[in-house]
């Protein structure tokens, strides 16, 4: 049997314990809080260079390449664009986050399937000609 003074430090550990899993973040957040991963809502542009990858900007600065599992030519006609939903979180951190199409107005709909998210280099992404640039 235990004693109050027992029970009440259990109580205790039990609540830092609780308290702890409580103030972790998710894996995503904490991804996103070591530079891996951007918030949906700050991807800013998108361009395709060619049918296999999409580059896009997220906030002013940072460019994200997205490697395509297969060449989508629709990508570079000039009157497409992307209808993209976030899975989870608001956090994108892996291909499994991102849900994407690419369509026209004309009702032509093909699904993107995503297989890397590269974050370029400053370097990198200054040598991306002007007519790429997202």
């Amino acid at each position: 049997m235990r004693t109050g003074f027992e029970k009440s430090r259990l109580g205790a550990v039990a609540a830092v314990g609780a308290a702890a899993l409580l103030a972790a973040p998710a894996p995503g957040h904490a991804a996103a809080m070591s530079g891996h991963c951007f918030a949906a809502n700050q991807w800013q542009g998108w361009s395709a260079p060619n049918p296999s990858e999409i580059l896009i900007r997220v906030n002013l600065h940072d460019i994200y390449r997205l490697e395509l599992t297969a060449p989508t030519p629709e990508l570079q006609f000039p009157d497409v664009h992307l209808d993209t939903v976030f899975e989870g979180s608001d956090w994108v951190c892996t291909p499994l986050d991102l849900q994407m199409w690419v369509s026209d107005q004309q009702g032509f709909r093909e699904p993107l399937i995503v297989k890397s998210i590269t974050e370029l280099s400053r370097s990198e992404a200054a040598a991306i000609p002007p007519k790429y640039r997202p």
